[in-house]
């Protein structure tokens, strides 16, 4: 009856505590069942078997690596880092903030390496985290480096780090693309000699050529930017692997994060420095422009800028194009010069005239920003207060976020205007309201999931996590929970899996590992 008998791949313990039905059994019920109650037996085991051993994949190479591979320790919190914490902090560290630099502190100082994932929202204060975690390391006799995805990124960390560093004896340094041969060798030498104590760059950072003396702390800002690839080049600059940070802007559900990044410990800092106000968020219909304009002109008025931003999409680029551009005519008649002067920013300009407009806009020459999604992100104008952003049904939730994320940055009250036309699919619409009722990054999040589905998350495909056959990270969330609370503690009772209670865990799993592709064996 039950066409040919398959070998079990869980322990007894497991089916007799969650009552599951038998490898057999759900095999021959997924494709015949005989009820409704038969089906749904047979569909939660084989969930819970596809989630379990991806959990226990992704915890056994977090125990393995606590356990194989040394981290660097560092033993005392020294004088920068209370020099720094004394008398150059810029306020006071929020709640969030101290209990992030514990967990790292505590990972720092443990004889394994750190593999930290840094999440907090668009201007929660991570840089800050990053300095200290950075004094650390030189505290002990250590360099770092903070690796950022672009280099106007990079260039606004190290202007950042370097403004809150003041006068401080730290010797820091920029690497890009576009430092000068000449330059180079000199940051070569000084890395090479230790004198360098914080290398800041772009991929730059991973050529050949840098060498360090004793790199201690390696951190990765926008992580999913980078592939792992790019991440080992970092590890084997040292001897002893560096400690590594990855910090993240992009909030991602706790869902996911257990399934993405399950062999990565995870921090979040989930509460904004004393002093930022929220963003005033409101959706407005195209017919309302006029208004929107009136408003600007006051802001502008007070001596604030404004984004204005446009969706610009591959498939209806030349389209998007035309948007762009006639709206930009029309800001032009609506605000003329001399009153007003606006920078445009788009994908079709060469790259030295997007940072020409750009630092026009941050130095406060122009007064309007009107650019495609290019500015996500990164760019701190603390004296924007206006984002509006065009066609704001086209864009996805996550993206809305970022964006609203650019302004807020200073002490004032600042506003996001969505601006969209008068039909509005279902799913436009619960974008939209989410914006307008949450500036929480990771309930937005959640939504942003429940509506795209885990595989258009930040490129996720590439990981291979997330081609399940039959289980669904969104919708079998409490399965997945399920799974991860018995690999932990199976692992944590037999990490090698050697009791013979296990013996079916245990070859399954290595099967999986000699396949290298835990999927096609699955299924």
């Amino acid at each position: 009856e039950t066409g040919g008998v398959y070998r079990e791949t869980l322990s007894k313990d497991l089916l007799d505590d969650l009552k599951l039905v038998s490898r057999s059994e759900a095999l021959f019920n997924i494709h015949f069942p005989k009820d409704q109650k038969k089906l749904a037996k047979a569909q939660f085991r084989l969930k819970l078997e596809e989630l379990f051993f991806i959990q226990l994949q992704l915890i056994a190479k977090k125990l393995l690596r606590k356990k194989k591979i040394k981290g660097l320790p560092f033993e005392h919190v020294g004088e920068h880092f209370n020099t720094f914490y004394r008398d150059f902090l810029p306020f006071e560290l929020t709640g969030a903030q101290q209990k992030v630099i514990k967990e790292i502190r505590a990972d720092l100082g443990s004889n394994a390496q750190m593999n930290r994932l840094l999440q907090g929202d668009v201007g929660s204060g991570k840089t800050i985290v990053a300095l200290m975690s950075m004094l650390l390391a030189m505290d002990n006799g250590y360099q770092s480096c903070l690796m950022a995805p672009t280099e106007i990124l990079a260039n606004q960390h190290y202007n950042s780090l370097k403004e809150v560093l003041g006068d401080m004896k730290v010797n820091m340094a920029l690497l890009t693309g576009s430092v000068r041969k000449s330059d180079r060798k000199g940051i070569h030498e000084a890395l090479e000699d230790g004198s360098l104590h914080i290398l800041v760059g772009t991929h730059a950072v991973l050529e050949h050529k840098v060498r360090f003396k004793n790199l201690g702390l390696a951190i990765i800002d926008e992580q999913h930017r980078f592939g792992v690839a790019q991440r080992s080049k970092l590890w084997k600059k040292n001897d002893i692997p560096p400690h590594i940070l990855v910090m993240t802007a992009t909030p991602i559900p706790r869902t996911l994060a257990m399934s993405l990044y399950g062999d990565l410990d995870i921090s979040v800092i989930d509460e904004l420095p004393p002093g930022r106000k929220p963003v005033k968020t409101v959706h407005r219909y195209d017919s309302n422009r006029l208004k929107v304009f009136r408003f600007l002109k006051d802001e502008i008025k007070k001596g604030r800028q404004v984004y204005v931003v446009y969706p610009l999409i591959q498939e209806s680029q030349a389209l998007d194009y035309k948007d762009l551009m006639d709206g930009y005519e029309s800001i032009s008649r609506e605000f003329p010069l001399p009153d007003y002067r606006i920078s445009i920013v788009h994908g079709q300009m060469k790259s030295e005239d997007k940072d020409y407009e750009m630092s026009r806009f941050v130095k406060g020459e122009t007064q309007i920003m009107v650019a495609t999604t290019v500015i996500e992100v990164g760019v701190n104008v603390p004296n924007a207060t206006v984002m509006i952003i065009e066609s704001a049904e086209r864009f996805g939730l996550s993206q809305l976020h970022q964006l609203r994320g650019r302004v807020g940055r200073g002490g004032e009250q600042s506003y996001c205007i969505l601006l969209t036309g008068q039909k509005l699919s279902a799913d436009a619409r619960t974008r939209i309201e989410t914006m307008t009722s949450t500036q929480d990054g990771f309930e937005i999040a959640e939504v942003d999931l429940k509506l795209r589905g885990p595989g258009d998350l930040m490129g996720t495909q590439q990981s291979g996590l997330l081609n399940l056959k039959i289980a669904d990270i969104v919708r079998d969330n409490e399965i997945l929970k399920t799974a991860r609370f018995y690999a932990l503690r199976i692992l944590q009772e037999d990490p090698d899996l050697v009791l013979e209670k296990n013996a079916p865990i245990r070859q399954t799993y290595a099967e999986l590992l000699r396949h290298k592709n835990i999927w096609n064996y699955i299924s």
